[in-house]
C-alpha cells in the first residue's frame, strides 16, 4: 500500500510503499522523547519526491541510524540506516509523518489544530 508523508512546511515530501501491520514504540532516548511510532520497510520502497536540499541529518551513539529532518521546520520526516536490532533499512514515523489511516490507541487526543474561524 502506498503512503505519502513529509514535513510540516511542505518542503520535504515522500511516498513509501509498505504494509503497516505493526508499529514499534522504540524506547531509545530520541524516539521516546519525540513519541515516535515506527513502521519498517526496505529502503527500495521509499521515494523522496521533493526537498532533498531541505534535509539535514542527526546521529548519536553508535551512529547507525540517520534521523533525517527538515532544515526549515525541524520536523523529522524519516530514519534510515541499519541497526543490529532492526533488519529494515527505512523507518517511517507513522504517528507523525505518513498520511494514511489513523491508528487506534488508548491515548486521548488533544485537539491543537486551530479551526478556520479561530485566530492563531
Amino acid at each position: 500500500m502506498k503512503h505519502s508523508g513529509g514535513c510540516h512546511c511542505g518542503n520535504v515530501r515522500f511516498d513509501v510503499e509498505m504494509t503497516i501491520d505493526t508499529l514499534m514504540a522504540c524506547n531509545c532516548s530520541i524516539c521516546s522523547k519525540r513519541g515516535y511510532l515506527l513502521a519498517f520497510t526496505p529502503e527500495k520502497n521509499f521515494t523522496l519526491l521533493s526537498g532533498a536540499d531541505s534535509l539535514t541529518d542527526y546521529q548519536f551513539g553508535k551512529k547507525n541510524i540517520h534521523h533525517v529532518f527538515c532544515k526549515t521546520c525541524g520536523v523529522s520526516a524519516f530514519r534510515t540506516g541499519r541497526s543490529p536490532i532492526w533488519a529494515s533499512e527505512f523507518r517511517c514515523n507513522k504517528a507523525k509523518r505518513c498520511n494514511s489511516s489513523p491508528i487506534s490507541t488508548d491515548a486521548s487526543v488533544a485537539n491543537r489544530k486551530p479551526s478556520s474561524a479561530a485566530s492563531v
